[in-house]
């Protein structure tokens, strides 16, 4: 009996957190061990699917890093990256394009929709939703920086009660172009902030950002993450993260999160409980955080 009142309190306590984004758009960066783990994929799902079901719009942006470059060795293609993003020569062009698109789109697709989803996998080409230019003036090759979103044909799936699952893949302006390859966590803050989406939130293989003694940093602000940079705390691939995460909430975006996806149901554990998981990003001076910075720090005890 004690078990069965315990699991209905848990379904109490969430009540409050299901209210609070039921009808509210929230982007999710899928990624990491939470998309090559086929038990993680399977968690994953049933969680896109509860979402769905009480009420809140979930919209997938999906990486493939890890998938890329295992087919581009095996292919003899070399493989550079600069600040955790990858230079796209044209030839790895073509196979970003092949794994994002036409392998790891449909098969999360495929996935959500055997759980009970209305999902539906897109390419940023189509409708043009992601327009990009070369990045840095052709110093990452194929690699895009986006300048512009298009939300229309996202905000009409959602309408009609689709799961929009979009492959980071943007469309140029020049014609008959292979397009470029967008980092999926740019992808996901540019999308959030279009969308004017309550959160985004970025699955890692990590807890959340770690200080230099391996300790979780439970919220962050652009000063500090400006600081926790210049001493290398944050580096590598976690830059793009940590930039996309303040990016989006200075353009727009209620919060954002970066949270383990190693953790089976990572994304319940952050949206419906008080505690929540990883690390979240703020705004100081905004009043919709909706949390003063001494109730901020009880509910992270």
């Amino acid at each position: 009996m004690q078990k069965k009142q315990h699991k209905v309190q848990v379904l109490l306590d969430a009540i409050p957190h299901i209210k609070k984004f039921s009808g509210k758009t929230i982007v999710i960066k899928y990624g990491g061990s939470a998309q090559t783990s086929p038990e993680l994929q399977e968690k994953f799902a049933q969680d896109i699917v509860l979402l769905s079901l009480v009420g809140i719009k979930p919209v997938i942006v999906h990486g493939g890093g890890a998938r890329i470059s295992e087919l581009l060795e095996k292919l003899e293609i070399k493989s550079e990256f600069i600040d955790g993003h990858r230079v796209t020569s044209k030839e790895t062009m073509r196979i970003v394009e092949m794994v994002l698109s036409g392998e790891i789109n449909k098969n999360i697709t495929s996935l959500l929709n055997y759980h009970g989803a209305k999902a539906i996998g897109i390419s940023g080409k189509d409708s043009a939703i992601i327009k990009a230019k070369a990045k840095d003036d052709g110093k990452f090759g194929y690699t895009g920086e986006v300048t512009q979103i298009n939300a229309d044909l996202i905000n009409n799936l959602l309408d009609q009660g689709f799961i929009p699952v979009i492959a980071p893949i943007a469309d140029s302006a020049q014609p008959n172009h292979p397009g470029f390859n967008i980092n999926a966590d740019i992808a996901a803050s540019k999308i959030a902030r279009a969308l004017n989406a309550q959160k985004v939130l970025f699955l890692t293989d990590i807890v959340g950002v770690l200080n230099k003694e391996g300790k979780l940093l439970t919220s962050l602000d652009k000063d500090e993450v400006e600081e926790y940079k210049k001493d290398g705390t944050i580096a590598g691939g976690m830059i793009p993260k940590v930039d996309s995460c303040i990016e989006a909430i200075h353009d727009g975006v209620n919060k954002a999160h970066i949270i383990d996806g190693r953790v089976e149901h990572s994304i319940l554990l952050e949206l419906f409980t008080s505690d929540g998981v990883g690390t979240q990003f703020l705004r100081r001076d905004n009043p919709n955080n909706g949390i003063d910075l001494e109730q901020l720090i009880n509910d992270k005890k």
